[in-house]
């Protein structure tokens, strides 16, 4: 039997507008499936129920949550990712902080030379590092 272990990641209704996001800005990412909570389901209909998505070589599950819960993401769990340029790193550094909370600017901290880490503005952390630096 096959075991796949993947991040899923609980929206309270914006999971379509983070995963449109998050896949404009890694190329090779894309999403592979939705599945939307339909009619009869009042508040929640036209949301995504389950959906798949891949950034880069790694899969992901979202939902948006019909239960109200006490908490969102924290950042003591975040996405990091090794960016292959400046630029890379410049860009999707300030189009993740947009509207999010900032950790660490981008900088040289010592373990790496460019560095930052940040919160979307759903709430998921990201650590955005310069590969090789």
């Amino acid at each position: 039997m096959a075991h796949a272990v993947l991040t899923h990641l609980m929206f309270d209704g914006t999971a379509e507008e983070a995963m449109n996001l998050y896949v404009s800005l890694f190329p090779g990412s894309r999403i592979t499936e939705i599945e939307r909570f339909g009619v009869g389901d009042d508040a929640l209909q036209g949301k995504v129920k389950q959906a798949r998505f891949v950034l880069v070589d790694r899969e992901f599950i979202c939902i948006d949550t019909p239960v109200k819960h006490a908490f969102t993401f924290t950042p003591s769990i975040s996405l990091f990712v090794d960016c292959e340029s400046e630029a890379e790193l410049e860009t999707v550094f300030a189009k993740l902080s947009e509207g999010g909370t900032v950790y660490m600017p981008l900088d040289n901290y010592g373990f790496s030379t460019r560095f930052g880490w940040a919160a979307d503005r759903f709430g998921v952390s990201w650590q955005l590092n310069l590969r090789g630096s």
